[in-house]
Parts: C-alpha cells; structure tokens; sequence
C-alpha cells in the first residue's frame, strides 16, 4: 500500500506565508421564476471574462463556483469581488441571479454534472441527504497557508469551527439555522466527521490525518476511465482486497479528494464548515476566518473564548446564535478580528464591513439565517 504516513505529512508541509485563497460557491436562480431549475450551460454561456483571474467550475447540482487564486488578504478580497461583481451583473443581464444561502429550498435536488465520479458519487451517498448535499448546497471554503506553526494553525480552524458556523449560519431549513450542515451530518461521519486530535493539545496532527485517511469508507476505485462505487463499507485499508491489487500513491491522492471533514490539510488549510453568503456578504467571512487563523493575538483571544464550546458542531448548526454561550463568544471573535485586520493589511472599508456584520448578527444574535426567514414569509 502507498505510504500514508508519509502522504500525511505532506498535507501539512505547505507555505510559511499568510496568504488567503476563497471558494465561493453559489446557487443560481432564474430572476423571474426561482423555482424553475436553471441548465449549466445556460449560466456558462452568460459568463464573461473574469478581471481578478478565478477559475470557474460547477457543482453537481450546477452551483457555480468561482475560486481565487491565493493572495495576501487586500488583493485576495479585491480580485475575488471584482470576479463576483462582474458575474452578478453579466447574470442579470441574462435573466439570473446569484444565491444568498447555503441551500436550495425552492427546487428539488437534480443532478446536472454525469462525469464518473460523480455517478460514484452519488450512488455511495444515496438520497435523499447525499443528492441534496451534491445538488442543493453552497459553501464557502476558505483556504489558509500554515504559516510557521501548522499545528496551531490546524487547531484553531477546529476549535472556532462551532462558533464561526453559528456567526455564519445562512441555510434555515427544517428547524436548523444551517439546514446544510444538517444535511451535511447525515452523511457517511467517516468521511464528514472532524478529524480527531488529543484533546490535551498533544499528538501529531499527521498522525490524525493518517488514521482518518485509512478509517475512512472506500467510496469508489478507479478503473480506467470509469469509477466503481464501494458499498460494502469497506475502509481504505481494505483496498487491495476489494481492487485486487495494492493501492498506490494516486489512489491515496484521489481516495483523500472524497472526504469532506470541517477541515482538510492539503498542504494549505481547507475551512468547509461555512454556510454561502451573498455576493456581498462573503467578504467579511473570508476576513474573519482569515484574521482568526493566522494573527497570533486575534487568535490568543478567540481561542480562549472558544475551546469551552469545541466540539459543540451540532448546537452551533441548529442553535446559531440564540445559544448565549455561542453568541458571546462570536462577539469576542469579531472583536478580535476586527482588531487584527489592519495588522493583515486590510482597509478602513472592509473592517467597517466586518464591524457593521458583528453590530447587525452578531450583538442582536441574527445571522444571515435570520434575514433569510424573513425573505421566504415576505
């Protein structure tokens, strides 16, 4: 079998800078009808060139997707908003519009995308919550070099996860405030679950990574141009019985592509716990994010504010920020990034942003998820 040990390793052997790289994906509706379903090849012939350089991709259900390439904060920001500016106008412009939620409410989950991996895909996850994950969801996901300190790094992207999921919380659904991440929780845990750490602070982050990349469940061996799906709950560490023959270094690469924890090592820090936000609202959860993970004194503060509430996932999805405990900790958090946002870089303009998002959902305790409530019993 491929050393995973050593792929490990290399997941956190990344960039001793602080640069950002954001993923926005979006649901795109039909500005007359947003219930009628829109075809993938309706928003891609509607696109223009893009001035900021993000790559465009979409999302099984044909959620758009654009991703920056990675920058010190300022420009990262910029050229990213003038990419999403510039596709919010040219959609207009074709009878679109872009998403400001995490999860599709009005149109059942239709897959668009049949590549094999996804026909693999799908059939491993099964329906209804695995179609809804792949179709009817958006996120967006953040992406952090490790700096000088991978640990710390990787332990304060856990560790503010449930409060930042409250903050953010922008899919109301089914009694949940991030009805994505309910969706999301009743998926196959070894595959979506947190990646475990010693909760003393001790072990080896690789060794973590490690043994969730060999518990976790095979979804699909590649053969040839196809992909067979992997239904007998067999883990990665079964593979050389059920392909018939050792795995190598690239299935190891492609098996680690299919799991989704909260966070992901990929020699940069992958953050996916964060609900959509509207086009002009994901700036301020790419800053936050960004300033809480990689400035030592933000960091400082936020985490010990949050290690009481670690591992609180759940309450955070469905609570948001009526939980008192949450909400006090989100308002220490913004603080803090506020405070350390000159310190990246930033501008009088996207800190004002932040404050006016801290003094709108954070201090009334109303994410996004509350704004989103009112516009479906508007």
């Amino acid at each position: 079998m491929a050393d995973v040990q050593e792929y490990a390793r290399s997941c956190f052997r990344g960039a001793a800078s602080n640069r950002l790289g954001v993923e926005l994906e979006f649901l795109v509706f039909d500005a007359v009808d947003p219930a009628r379903p829109v075809p993938v090849a309706r928003i891609a012939d509607a696109l223009p060139p893009l001035p900021g350089g993000s790559k465009v991709t979409f999302e099984p259900g044909g959620q758009l997707e654009l991703s920056a390439p990675p920058d010190a904060l300022p420009a990262a920001i910029a050229k990213l908003t003038a990419d999403v500016e510039a596709v919010r106008v040219a959609l207009t412009r074709a009878g679109l519009r872009l998403g400001n939620r995490g999860l599709d409410v009005l149109r059942p989950p239709a897959r668009q995308l049949t590549e094999p991996r996804y026909e693999a895909m799908d059939a491993f996850l099964g329906r209804p919550y695995g179609r809804t994950m792949m179709c009817s969801t958006a996120s967006i996901q953040v992406n952090l070099d490790f700096g000088d300190d991978p640990r710390s790094r990787w332990e304060r992207a856990h560790a503010l996860g449930p409060v930042l999921v409250a903050a953010f919380a922008n899919s109301p659904a089914g009694g949940w405030v991030s009805g994505r991440q309910a969706v999301w929780s009743r998926l196959d845990p070894t595959r979506t679950a947190p990646v475990a750490q010693r909760l003393d602070g001790g072990g080896d982050p690789a060794d973590d990574w490690a043994r969730y990349l060999l518990d976790a469940r095979l979804m699909m061996v590649r053969e040839g141009d196809d992909c067979r799906p992997v239904l007998d709950g067999s883990a990665f560490r079964d593979f050389a019985r059920v392909a018939g023959r050792p795995a190598g270094e690239a299935d190891l690469a492609y098996h680690a592509t299919t799991l989704f924890p909260p966070v992901r090592p990929r020699g940069w820090l992958e953050v996916r716990y964060l609900d959509a936000q509207g086009p002009a609202g994901w700036p301020v959860c790419a800053a936050v994010v960004h300033a809480l993970v990689t400035d030592d004194q933000a960091a400082a503060t936020a985490m010990e504010a949050a290690r009481p509430l670690a591992g609180r996932w759940t309450d955070a999805a469905r609570l948001g920020l009526t939980d008192s405990a949450l909400r006090r900790c989100a308002s220490v958090c913004f603080r803090a990034a506020a405070e350390a946002l000159p310190r990246l870089g930033a501008g009088p303009r996207l800190v004002g942003r932040v404050r006016a998002f801290a003094s709108r959902h954070i201090e009334s305790g109303r994410p996004p998820a509350a704004d989103r409530m009112e516009e479906m019993f508007a």
